[in-house]
């Protein structure tokens, strides 16, 4: 059985699949091999937005679709950026950018706690849905540091170590990272849908 992985962003496409890995009865298919365009994100929480994303994919694409929202909650800043993570500095989704509005407005900040919350779900067409979420706490760097990962990984360290998340392997980053602790949250889900594809009916 075919399931959608419901992203535009390649490198988070190539994260959900290298945490999902191999499933028995189930192909992976991305929103860019089939070429659907990323559904808006109106929503007000992480969870509205992940779950408008998963459903408008399942239906669009006619299969179950895993979809998920990610957002950076820093405490100093009472939460923020949250749900307007990815478009924090503007619309354009500028990675650098959104890591240097972060950093100016935590200047001369000694609370650098945070944590980064994904919500993941798994929509079928007719409108079902189930959901998972994933945390990992730790705290903001003061400058950007490392080359790997994407988004805010070069300015937030995980609890327990010194490194950004940009320094870490990809290896080690999903080991403990946020978006894995969420989407092995729908494995049993994926497990049980790959052999008895007849639940869809």
């Amino acid at each position: 059985m075919k399931v959608l992985l419901g992203s535009g962003n390649p490198a988070k496409l190539a994260e959900m699949r290298e945490i999902l890995g191999d499933i028995p009865g189930i192909v992976w298919v991305s929103a860019l091999d089939l070429g659907l365009p990323e559904p808006p994100e109106p929503g007000e929480t992480l969870e509205e937005n992940a779950v408008t994303k998963a459903l408008a994919y399942a239906k669009r694409a006619g299969l179950p679709a895993i979809s998920e929202d990610t957002g950076l909650e820093v405490e100093a800043l009472a939460g923020a950026p949250g749900v307007l993570s990815s478009r924090f500095s503007g619309k354009e989704k500028d990675y650098a950018a959104n890591n240097q509005k972060l950093l100016a407005l935590l200047r001369g900040t000694e609370n650098r706690r945070a944590r980064f919350r994904t919500v993941a779900v798994l929509a079928l067409p007719d409108g079902r849905f189930w959901t998972s979420q994933g945390i990992l706490a730790g705290e903001i760097a003061y400058e950007p540091r490392g080359t790997g990962g994407f988004g805010y990984d070069p300015i937030f360290i995980p609890a327990g170590e010194k490194r950004t998340l940009a320094q870490l392997s990809p290896a080690e980053k999903n080991a403990l990272s946020h978006r894995r602790q969420a989407l092995e949250g729908l494995r049993p889900l994926l497990l049980v849908l790959g052999q008895n594809p007849d639940l869809l009916t």
